[in-house]
């Protein structure tokens, strides 16, 4: 008996051991695969579904500040000016409660080094930026004066909004100063939200700003065209339906129009910079190339400074000449708009000349391009081509207009030169631009804040398989022995280096002792040119922005589109290329500095 129960016993053994190890096993694979789903859910989220559902979540607050402004357009009773005003507010709170937690939070965190983009601003622009929002805080202030003279008839949202929009402005140039080159790496999601609810709100902010700029400019067209005789056009009111209790009302209200330019460019520089700051969140920054550029050695800038302020200074005169004129006669109305043509047209010839120079320029003197990964480089790309699209689409429509209008006004053909050479100056400035800035520095320089992968390289720090190359070499790289050798201390008679073997390096005979090298003659070139063109888009993002527009003013596009579909094409495409010429003043200025 005893023999017999044994193995069977030892089986039913077996049995319940087998099963009891599945049992654990099973329960230890569903504990692994809760704490996956867990941790997926919290800590390790997929860095690309955060960022679509942020950037789902901006654009729909971008849709429904649009919405709002549409219905205003409408001139309906049911949505209102103070309607859009309390949202843009509401959004603004929120934005300034995110900034307060993020400094709060990061000054708790002082005793840890955070990493920082280095290349995702520069002081410079940060110095404008600042420029814009000091005359921001002046147009707020304006806004204030405006409802205290109208306050018997205006609602209390209009004295709030620019109340709390001065303060998001002190709070966001404090944030873009100290914060702008953060790289997040804590609580990733949450501050993809947070960024890009601040890069739609000023995006919002651009868009009111545009639609009140749009609605005076049309107005102040129709006033002209009803002195000018024409009749049935729709002038909307622009005052309130009371008296003003102040004498500088017509102060205020004229101020403000001159002031909203920079308001507009305002907001909309600093949603692309907070952009940039949205893509590094999460990103591994490469300590090795995370430098700080060299110093811009600006001799032998002559030519393009004097022509870029002779190119500033005729602007500022037709400015003039167009504003008083253009509301005269017929006859010098016409006379001023082919004025503009005119002037138009020698800048832009003279600015396609200096864009081509510089292609050849590089032409001529083939380098690697730099295809490494870099947010702000990258949006720069972008931004140009996408700005360019407002500019081409009214140069092709005037293109239409002039080849299929049945009148013959003075400046009819003139109209298209500058059309077809409004096209084509884009084409060669935006070449130039992204070839400066994907351009590898002459001196070996890496400017990426990320390396994607091996690229190739002019200098080799450790390998003795680099390229030849006929230019400065840094002999403090070449030698991989510590302290050993620097160019300064280089002593011809010894053939010692600080107790080392001189190198026998092919250095030109022109630098000797730690000489700063003079650029040479193509750098110089090229330096004038990027001054120049910054001078030129300077002149003429400030034509259209001060009231110098005469796609309003010459009737061809009128007269084949239609007055209302015309109006439409320009504040779409107005506003996109003023943000083209500033955007392009600001990658001109990143070009001089690379060169």
């Amino acid at each position: 008996m005893a023999e017999h129960g044994g193995p069977h016993s030892m089986c039913l053994n077996k049995v319940d051991c087998h099963s009891s190890s599945t049992l654990s096993s099973s329960s230890e694979q569903e504990n692994e695969i809760f704490t996956k789903l867990k941790v997926s859910l919290t800590e390790d989220y997929p860095q690309k579904n955060a960022e679509i559902l942020s950037g789902q979540y901006g654009i729909n607050l971008l849709l429904i500040g649009v919405s709002l402004m549409l219905a205003i357009g409408n001139n309906g009773a049911s949505v209102k000016e103070e309607h859009l005003l309390s949202f843009i507010t509401t959004l603004i709170i929120v934005q300034l409660l995110w900034m307060m937690w993020y400094i709060v939070r990061r000054g708790m965190q002082s005793n840890l080094q955070a990493e920082k983009d280095v290349h995702a601003t520069t002081s410079w622009i940060k110095g404008g930026l600042t420029l814009l929002a000091l005359l921001s805080l002046i147009m707020d202030a304006f806004n204030i004066g405006y409802f205290v003279g109208y306050r018997s008839c205006l609602s209390a949202a209009l004295v709030v909004y620019p109340i709390i929009h001065a303060t998001h402005t002190i709070a966001q140039v404090h944030f873009l100063w100290f914060h702008i080159k953060d790289v997040i790496k804590s609580f990733e999601t949450f501050e993809r939200f947070g960024v890009i609810h601040a890069v739609f709100t000023n995006l919002l902010l651009w868009c009111s700003g545009v639609m009140s700029e749009a609605n005076h400019l049309l107005n102040h067209h129709n006033t002209r065209l009803t002195a000018l005789g024409f009749e049935n056009l729709t002038m909307v009111a622009m005052e309130p339906h009371c008296n003003c209790t102040i004498s500088a009302c017509s102060m205020f209200v004229n101020g403000l129009y001159y002031l909203y330019p920079f308001n507009i460019e305002y907001h909309i520089f600093v949603s692309v910079m907070l952009f940039v700051m949205w893509k590094n969140i999460g990103r591994t920054i490469d300590l090795e190339h995370n430098r700080k550029r060299l110093a811009t050695k600006t001799q032998g800038l002559v030519v393009g400074p004097i022509l870029g302020l002779a190119a500033l200074a005729s602007t500022i005169g037709v400015l003039v000449v167009y504003i008083i004129h253009v509301e005269e006669s017929l006859d010098i109305r016409e006379s001023t708009i082919a004025i503009f043509y005119y002037y138009g047209i020698v800048m832009l010839v003279v600015m396609c000349s200096a864009g081509v120079t510089g292609l050849l320029i590089y032409r001529a003197d083939p380098m690697p391009m730099d295809t490494s990964k870099n947010p702000s480089r990258k949006l720069d790309t972008e931004l140009l081509f996408g700005s360019s699209v407002g500019s081409w689409l009214v140069s092709w429509c005037s293109v239409v207009a002039v080849s299929a209008s049945h009148s013959s006004p003075s400046y009819r053909w003139t109209n298209l030169m500058y059309s077809l050479l409004s096209i084509l100056e884009k084409y060669i400035q935006n070449l130039f631009i992204i070839e400066s800035l994907y351009r590898q520095r002459e001196d070996g320089e890496r400017e990426d804040t990320e390396v994607a992968g091996p690229a190739p390289e002019i200098f080799s720090v450790n390998s003795s398989s680099s390229p030849p190359y006929n230019g400065i070499i840094n002999q403090a790289y070449e030698n991989p022995d510590n302290g050993c050798v620097t160019l300064e201390n280089v002593q011809k008679e010894s053939g010692q280096v600080n107790g080392c073997p001189q190198k026998h390096l092919e250095v030109p005979h022109q630098v000797e002792n730690n000489v700063e090298v003079t650029p040479s003659k193509k750098s110089q070139i090229l330096k004038n040119i990027a001054v120049f063109l910054f001078m030129c888009n300077i002149s003429l993002w400030i034509l259209p922005a001060f009231g110098c527009r005469p796609q309003y003013d010459n009737g061809l596009e009128e007269e084949t589109f239609g007055f209302t579909t015309w109006t439409t094409v320009l504040n779409f495409a107005m506003p996109i290329t003023l943000f083209y010429r500033m955007h392009s003043v600001a990658c001109l200025f990143e070009v001089f500095r690379r060169v």
